[in-house]
């Protein structure tokens, strides 16, 4: 954990378990389970088959309000607020993007100088400024377990920024407002 205290304000970690927390009562189904058990018991190979994630089943009012819960500093290292189109309609909506010059992303790369694997996703993160589905994660880390140690809380959080953000960007349906 000494890339997060590197990185972030004491208030920012603890902004970062609350997200944490977050994201595995919300996977678990509010379940006593540890993160890794639960992660595992997703049949993440079938959803992605059949074009359905499982983060879609994170309520996103409780997830509106834990942003509500974080402090906006916070918020800001981790995302942004970008514009999106409709290509047929041109309507234009609010979308929930990788900040790439946030704490967030430093952190990442600090984790990246340890793991490939990390570096890899740093990378892809800066690079597109989202966290893209397209790119599934579970693959990733099915196919590199020595990489993505369940139990690492580092790890932890790392799916838990990934997979709300997947979440926000499916189910945020708000029209852009120019500031």
């Amino acid at each position: 954990m000494i890339e997060l205290n590197n990185n972030f304000t004491t208030e920012q970690v603890a902004d970062l378990k609350l997200i944490s927390d977050f994201f595995k009562n919300q996977m678990c189904l509010n379940m006593d389970s540890d993160f890794k058990t639960c992660y595992q018991r997703i049949p993440h190979e079938y959803l992605e088959a059949i074009g359905e994630g499982f983060w879609t089943n994170i309520d996103f009012e409780k997830q509106k309000k834990l942003y509500e819960q974080i402090s906006k500093s916070t918020f800001d290292e981790i995302w942004m607020f970008c514009k999106s189109t409709e290509y047929k309609t041109g309507k234009e909506t609010k979308s929930l993007c990788a900040n790439p010059i946030g704490k967030y992303y430093e952190y990442l790369v600090d984790l990246g100088k340890q793991n490939p694997k990390i570096e890899e996703y740093a990378h892809w993160v800066n690079a597109s400024g989202d966290f893209n589905p397209l790119q599934m994660l579970d693959s990733k880390i099915s196919k590199n377990k020595k990489y993505f140690d369940l139990n690492d809380r580092n790890i932890q959080l790392i799916l838990a920024i990934h997979y709300l953000s997947l979440n926000d960007q499916a189910k945020r349906n708000e029209k852009w407002i120019t500031e």
